[in-house]
C-alpha cells in the first residue's frame, strides 16, 4: 500500500476515523510523563492531537499527504510537527520517549520498516504496537505483536503483551492486541 492508495482512500471521505484517541494509547501512556512522541501513522491525528493535550512534544508521520493535511487543520492551535514519510524508503528522527504505532501494517518483507520504528525509540523510551486481534492470520505477510515482542532483544522489556476487548468496535474488530516494550 503506498502513497496513491492512501491519498486515495482519505480522499474518498471527509473524515475516516471518529478523531478519539485509541484505547490503548490511553491506557498504556496514562501517567507517563511526557516527553518527545512519534506517531506512527498517524491518519487524521486523533491520537497525536491527544498525545499534545497531555504535554507531549509531538511528531505525526504518515505516508498520505491527504491524511497529514485534515490532521494538521483538526489540530486547532495544538503544536504538533506533521511529516510525510514513507517507512519503506525513509527513517523518522530518533531518540523518542515514546514510539506509538496503532493499527500499522509492519510488512514481513519490508524489514527495513520495522527496524526504523524500532529504531526511533531512545533509551529508556516506549514502544506501543496495537493491532486488531486475527488481523495478521487474514494478512500473512504482516508481523503480529507477540512476532515483534520475540524480536527485540535483551535491550528491551516487555511491560504488557496481552489481548484485549475493544471498548468501541471498530469495523466489526472486538478484539485488539497490545504491545508495550521499554527500551533499557
Amino acid at each position: 500500500m503506498d502513497q496513491r492508495f492512501w491519498d486515495e482512500l482519505y480522499g474518498s471521505a471527509g473524515r475516516l476515523w471518529s478523531g478519539r484517541p485509541n484505547d490503548a494509547l490511553v491506557a498504556e501512556v496514562t501517567g507517563i510523563p511526557p516527553g518527545r512522541a512519534l506517531d506512527v501513522g498517524c491518519g487524521e491525528g486523533g491520537d497525536a492531537h491527544w498525545l499534545a493535550r497531555q504535554g507531549w512534544q509531538v511528531t505525526g508521520i504518515d505516508i498520505s499527504r491527504i491524511a497529514l493535511e485534515r490532521a494538521a487543520a483538526l489540530a486547532g492551535d495544538l503544536d504538533i510537527t506533521w511529516r510525510r514519510l514513507d517507512l519503506r524508503t525513509e527513517a523518522p528522527d530518533t531518540g523518542y520517549d515514546l514510539v506509538s504505532a496503532h493499527y500499522f501494517a509492519f510488512p514481513r518483507d519490508q524489514e527495513q520498516v520495522l527496524q526504523r520504528v524500532l529504531a526511533a525509540v531512545a533509551p529508556g523510551g516506549s514502544l506501543l504496537i496495537t493491532s486488531h486481534a486475527g488481523m495478521e492470520e487474514r494478512h500473512q505477510g504482516l508481523y503480529r505483536p507477540e512476532e515483534i515482542a520475540a524480536r527485540l532483544g535483551e535491550d528491551w522489556r516487555i511491560v504488557v503483551d496481552e489481548q484485549r476487548t475493544r471498548t468501541l468496535p471498530a469495523n466489526g474488530h472486538t478484539e485488539d492486541v497490545v504491545l508495550r516494550a521499554r527500551r533499557r
